[in-house]
């Protein structure tokens, strides 16, 4: 109830451009501490601004929404894409790697395709990923701890970050919220951008997973321009022209 609450206020101040408190006091029948937890909460995860008056402004309105959307829909968002994603992506990984996992509903789509790829050792932030790799494969696993982001189903914070300088894996394989040629990998979270630049820190090779319909759109956080990413694997809707550039700039593009 409270995610959907906090999506519904991203999207009436998508809305309105601007609310005050006592709006949204009205407007969801609850306390004005209630909203004023929700809001902090955005604000710290840097999606809104606050002024003096009590005015609210969010700062970039579409990446929010996509953010705080339920992880179950957006396990429904391009289905068939990720499912091709992840059987590429699980062809990249041999005998004897330990890789990086990191969350996400695309990530999560290579697992089935790993049962049978003995030794292996999986690294990973992702409740869901985790749940999957425990259940399904005979792979070693280890979850790393932090703060447990519910809309994510995974672990963020200083603490992985952290924990992560202590790792040189095979390979990681990235989720994406966004990215372009021109600004690279992006995000909107700077909790989700500081454990993906650890996880690229800690990995021999960086491979981004990603369908088209995150390409072109732009977080307001930079996590790593794409010279730090090796593979990207994605659609066959991605523009030519796109896949010809980062081709150009050296990054393995593996289409599906």
């Amino acid at each position: 109830m409270t995610l959907q609450r906090r999506t519904q206020i991203a999207e009436l101040i998508q809305q309105k451009g601007a609310v005050r408190v006592d709006e949204l006091v009205a407007k969801f029948g609850v306390s004005q501490v209630t909203i004023r937890k929700d809001l902090m909460q955005l604000e710290r995860e840097g999606h809104l601004t606050r002024d003096r008056g009590g005015a609210i402004t969010l700062i970039d309105s579409e990446p929010i929404i996509s953010t705080l959307l339920e992880y179950e829909a957006r396990a429904l968002i391009s289905v068939d894409e990720k499912a091709r994603i992840g059987a590429a992506a699980a062809k990249m990984v041999g005998a004897g790697d330990t890789i990086l996992l990191d969350a996400g509903t695309t990530v999560v789509e290579m697992v089935p395709y790993l049962t049978d790829i003995t030794p292996l050792t999986v690294v990973t932030n992702a409740l869901n990923v985790a749940h999957q790799v425990g259940t399904r494969t005979n792979a070693k696993l280890q979850v790393l701890g932090g703060t447990f982001y519910r809309h994510l189903a995974s672990m963020h914070g200083p603490a992985i970050e952290s924990s992560l300088n202590d790792f040189l894996v095979s390979k990681v394989f990235l989720a994406a919220q966004a990215f372009d040629v021109e600004h690279g990998l992006t995000d909107t979270s700077l909790e989700m951008a500081g454990v993906k630049r650890a996880m690229i820190r800690a990995a021999r090779q960086v491979i981004l997973m990603a369908d088209s319909s995150k390409f072109g759109r732009s977080g307001f956080i930079k996590v790593v321009p794409f010279s730090e990413i090796d593979t990207l694997i994605t659609d066959s809707n991605i523009p030519p022209e796109a896949r010809a550039e980062l081709e150009r700039l050296g990054v393995e593009v593996i289409i599906v």
